[in-house]
């Protein structure tokens, strides 16, 4: 996918919203991607190819830790599209118009919580040991993350209280940029173009904007920070699992990226649809 180049005004804003689309368009294609070669990998395990066995590892060169790399490819692009963009409005990132009204309560720092990635990692890793659970019982293998060793579990725990750490930080360092937002030169600000407003006039955009424009650039920079840990965390996360493992975790991550962002904009459809005969906004 060819990197969005930002542009000032509402053009250059639609342009990342068309980009956002085309993006989850190919994260769905490479979702469908990823669901075959986990069928195709236990396909050729059970059955060999060409007459010959298979072993996990000639799969996992041959087809899973391309097309891995593939994914990871993709979200670094997405974010690196994402920073671009960010310098030149900020503002968008924080309200993305292409989000839904779903995502947007549910966001972090513009974005999904890094943390979550845990979770989601822990619920499908459940899911899975339920799904397969005389198997687990009888002592086999799985290859799935209803299979995670000790090793790795210990590994998701001390990875994930770092991420959770990490969190923290980030999350202390935006409110103290939130609280700026009537420090004094603010407040004397507020007051001042306030009094030219009972005059009949208005304060220069430029004063203005030298006071919002370093709040703007501090917002950038946390912003960048909370998008590399996400990146980070995803990584991380791909490095404690095997590839087939990793596999199943991308395939779960697009699933519920892409329904979330599906039901959100659906029940802002059935809203607004709602508003304009008169009716109520549905709760739902």
């Amino acid at each position: 996918m060819a990197q969005v180049r930002p542009r000032n005004g509402a053009h250059g804003h639609v342009s990342f919203a068309h980009y956002f689309e085309q993006w989850l368009t190919e994260q769905n294609q490479h979702l469908e991607t990823l669901v075959s070669a986990s069928k195709e990998n236990e396909e050729q395990l059970e059955n060999g190819q060409n007459g010959r066995a298979v072993t996990q590892e000639e799969l996992d060169a041959k087809i899973l830790r391309p097309l891995i790399e593939r994914v990871i490819q993709h979200y670094e692009q997405y974010y690196g599209a994402k920073s671009n963009w960010a310098k030149t409005d900020i503002l968008s990132m924080f309200n993305p118009s292409w989000r839904s009204s779903l995502e947007d309560a549910f966001l972090w720092i513009g974005g999904w919580r890094p943390s979550m990635a845990f979770h989601l990692l822990y619920s499908k890793s459940g899911q899975q040991v339920e799904a397969k659970l005389m198997e687990l019982i009888q002592g086999l293998s799985t290859g799935d993350l209803g299979d995670l060793s000790s090793d790795q579990l210990d590994k998701v725990n001390e990875s994930q209280k770092r991420t959770v750490r990490a969190e923290k930080d980030l999350t202390e360092k935006l409110a103290k940029r939130q609280e700026s937002v009537a420090d004094s030169g603010m407040v004397e600000l507020s007051h001042a173009a306030t009094e030219l407003v009972r005059g009949g006039e208005e304060a220069e955009d430029a004063r203005v904007d030298a006071a919002l424009d370093p709040k703007k650039e501090a917002l950038v920079e946390i912003l960048q920070k909370a998008d590399d840990l996400r990146l980070k965390t995803l990584k991380q996360v791909l490095q404690i699992l095997s590839p087939i493992q990793s596999v199943h975790f991308l395939v779960a991550a697009a699933e519920l990226h892409l329904r979330f962002h599906e039901w959100g904009k659906k029940r802002d459809e059935r809203n607004r649809e709602a508003a304009e005969v008169g009716g109520e906004p549905r709760n739902t």
